[in-house]
């Protein structure tokens, strides 16, 4: 049994704050081929978490704050922002399922910021998701202007279009 507990979360966000990417999971599933896919995702502010979407069929996301607050960004296939909607432990909105293909991201609103994540599986890392190509990949120069761009952005808003 995994008890998910105040420590183990302030933990797991502690571990976050100490790598590179500022984010790390904690899976509550057994193994990758598990049929449910559940895990806490610490994510801290400046995290950039390249846009992306579950192409297959019924790979749906559902998402719920345990701790902070999280702002998943919706996008259109051109990159455009569509919606912003700020997941909060304290609520109004608690959690909210991503239905396949939608194009999304996260961004960490406050330090301590944990979600716990419910998908189908098995996880295959080859398939798991399609990454937009009008953003930068992890590593890139212009990572930290789509990250703020996540947070502040004006929806019907293009990417951004500074060069590396």
């Amino acid at each position: 049994m995994k008890a998910i507990t105040t420590e183990a979360l302030e933990a797991l966000s502690q571990a976050a704050t100490g790598r590179a990417r500022l984010r790390a999971n904690w899976d509550i599933h057994a193994s990758a081929t598990d049929p449910v896919q559940r895990f806490c995702n610490a994510i801290e502010p400046g995290s950039y978490i390249r846009p992306h979407r579950h192409g297959e069929a019924g790979k749906w996301e559902l998402s719920i704050a345990l701790k902070g607050r999280v702002v998943l960004v919706l996008f259109t296939p051109e990159g455009v922002l569509s919606e912003r909607i700020v997941l909060s432990a304290g609520g109004p909105t608690f959690g909210i399922e991503t239905a396949p293909g939608t194009w999304h991201s996260f961004a960490g609103l406050e330090p301590g910021s944990v979600l716990f994540e419910l998908k189908p599986g098995p996880y295959d890392p080859a398939a798991d998701k399609d990454f937009a190509a009008w953003a930068p990949p992890e590593g890139d120069p212009r990572c930290s202007l789509f990250e703020a761009w996540f947070r502040t952005g004006a929806i019907g808003s293009a990417p951004p279009t500074s060069q590396p």
